[in-house]
């Protein structure tokens, strides 16, 4: 019974520290700065629906 109430306990303390951790993190969408991003090059830059050569 012990061990029961442990892991019961245990889970609830992970799941409020992420709750928390996601929280202060600022979880949410970011877009990504390509100017930090190595290796680009013209197809990269492609629009649909255009020929690229």
């Amino acid at each position: 019974m012990f061990l029961i109430i442990a892991l019961i306990a245990l889970a609830l303390w992970a799941l409020v520290s992420t709750v928390i951790e996601l929280r202060r993190d600022g979880y949410r969408r970011v877009p990504t700065d390509w100017s930090r991003v190595a290796d680009r090059d013209a197809l990269d830059r492609a629009e649909t629906g255009r020929v690229y050569r």
